[in-house]
């Protein structure tokens, strides 16, 4: 078990895709499929639909927060995600999508693509299944 700090409620679990980039939602994640559309990102043309997102935060636009809401909307969202530093775009977005969200792991070595992991922002704990 991981140790995290809670951001937002509820469970999700999914198989990691792990950036070490920030990501724009705003511009840089097509809310219709879930797709990386952002040219310069490591992920272009990753699906983050039903998977668990590891980013070190996100970046752009407060509008970002309302991509993330519309990708709740259209079944394209993350099932939770996972922030070394939750900014204030992802944690509102996550909070309205209700999307769990956690952030400061206290370990990430084994937080890698592929792990399947359970993320539990209510108790703010991270588990490898």
């Amino acid at each position: 078990m991981i140790e995290c700090r809670k951001v937002a409620k509820g469970k999700g679990k999914g198989e990691l895709i792990v950036s070490s980039e920030p990501i724009s939602f705003l511009g840089g994640v097509n809310p219709e499929t879930g797709e990386i559309i952002d040219p310069n990102h490591e992920l272009k043309g990753e699906i983050i639909k039903d998977k668990v997102l590891f980013i070190p935060g996100g970046k752009g636009s407060t509008v970002g927060s309302y991509v993330i809401f519309q990708m709740m909307k259209n079944n394209t969202a993350p099932k939770a995600i996972i922030c070394l530093s939750a900014e204030p775009i992802i944690a509102t977005g996550a909070i309205m999508s209700d999307i769990p969200l956690v952030d400061s792991p206290a370990e990430t070595k084994d937080l890698t693509n592929g792990t399947l992991v359970e993320v539990d922002g209510t108790n703010g704990t991270i588990e490898i299944l």
